[in-house]
């Protein structure tokens, strides 16, 4: 059997092996037991995305290598990312609009945008069929403006492009792209330090923290974070300054957590992260949802990590998302929620979740590689009362 039939603790095993590799030397070198890897690879624990990314580090192949549903023994991680997006983002697009966009017009089109991704269930589809007009109008735009001798005009101008580069970050990132996600935020960091914009200057560096987070780089994403925090400190206080130093935060307690410090993440959520989130209440500065139910869920976040499913529960039996202004705050929550069932093999609550999630975000259901693999498990173990409904989830998925 090839290794792309296999569910990811058996895939695990299956690189080991071809690798050559003793259990106990692998999972030492990952800073886990001997015991946890058997378990993970015999499926009866679920690894978290930093034990992963170290087990794929340590037998030299790709994080995809180890996820269920690609089609090759070595597959490269599947990019949902259009191409007109990747055209226009290298440059090498159409020339865009003939005529001079306004910068209000700028600025309407982007905060439209940010609307569909943040609120609608099929936003990669919705995003991707206006993104490449409008990354190539604004950056036209930045290129008249930068010679423009009205300062005001093209300040607002790069606000907007520091705007759109902040969600092309998420956009890229949650398509598979952590490399042209590292650009635009590099991109967005350039543009709020030449409109010198304090807060997107920090909001800048939270994206940035989130790009390294994903590519495993917790040291530099903690540093990331207290480098925007002590930044603003120079800034006068206003809601939005304590909030994006909030969401600073919540990028530390995420690196902290990565890295199994587990009572620092916790103690940085309840001494930094809370008290800042009661103060401004529930928002959306600079798109980051920061407020207290984000810090609840990153409370959330942290137990699971930890292996603290039954407390992860408990914790997030408490929390009401309804009302976050994020459908991918709100799925990622419950997909926590649902691996903490999968960790306890309770399959009817894994598979309510999973339908959940299929409702509200259908496309990032069927982008998420650690939910399809929760799908693949659960059909593998499920009782025959739910067979029908997870075998039906699957076909949707297309992952049968």
């Amino acid at each position: 059997m090839s290794a792309s039939a296999l569910p990811v603790g058996e895939r695990i095993r299956y690189w080991r092996e071809k690798k050559q590799r003793k259990q106990a030397a692998v999972a030492g070198l990952c800073g886990i037991t001997e015991e946890y890897l058997s378990q993970i690879e015999r499926g009866l624990k679920l690894p978290s995305l930093p034990v992963l990314h170290a087990l794929a580090t340590e037998l030299g192949v790709p994080i995809s290598a180890l996820l269920a549903g690609s089609q090759n023994e070595l597959p490269a991680e599947i990019p949902h990312i259009a191409d007109s997006v990747v055209t226009a983002l290298m440059g090498y697009g159409p020339l865009g609009a003939s005529s001079h966009v306004t910068p209000a017009k700028l600025r309407e089109r982007v905060e439209s945008a940010w609307l569909t991704w943040q609120t609608s269930p099929n936003r990669y589809t919705e995003v991707a069929t206006v993104l490449p007009a409008l990354i190539i109008d604004t950056e036209r735009a930045v290129r008249i403006h930068r010679l423009n001798s009205d300062a005001a005009a093209r300040r607002e101008v790069l606000r907007t492009a520091a705007d759109l580069y902040f969600m092309l970050r998420s956009y890229c990132r949650r398509a598979g792209r952590v490399d042209l996600s590292l650009m635009v935020a590099d991109r967005a960091l350039r543009a709020a330090e030449d409109a010198d914009d304090p807060i997107r200057m920090a909001a800048a560096q939270w994206n940035l923290g989130h790009v390294l987070l994903a590519d495993g780089e917790y040291e530099g994403a903690e540093q990331i974070a207290l480098q925007g925090i002590e930044r603003l400190r120079a800034v006068p206080e206003d809601v939005d300054t304590i909030a994006m130093a909030g969401a600073l935060e919540l990028v530390a307690v995420v690196a902290n957590a990565r890295r199994k410090e587990w009572l620092q993440a916790r103690d940085r959520l309840s001494d930094h992260a809370a008290p800042r989130a009661q103060h401004v209440g529930e928002g959306n500065a600079m798109w980051t949802v920061f407020g207290p139910t984000n810090v609840e869920l990153h409370a959330v976040s942290i137990e699971m990590e930890a292996g603290e499913a039954g407390e992860a529960l408990r914790v997030a039996d408490q929390i009401d998302t309804t009302r976050l202004p994020s459908i991918e705050r709100r799925f990622t929550f419950l997909l926590e929620v649902a691996r903490c069932y999968d960790l306890r093999r309770e399959d009817p609550a894994v598979l309510v979740h999973l339908l959940d999630l299929e409702q509200i975000a259908p496309e990032d259901l069927a982008r998420n590689p650690l939910a399809q693999d929760m799908v693949t498990r659960l059909r593998r173990r499920v009782r025959p009362t739910y067979r029908r409904q997870v075998d039906a989830l699957a076909e949707r998925l297309s992952l049968v």
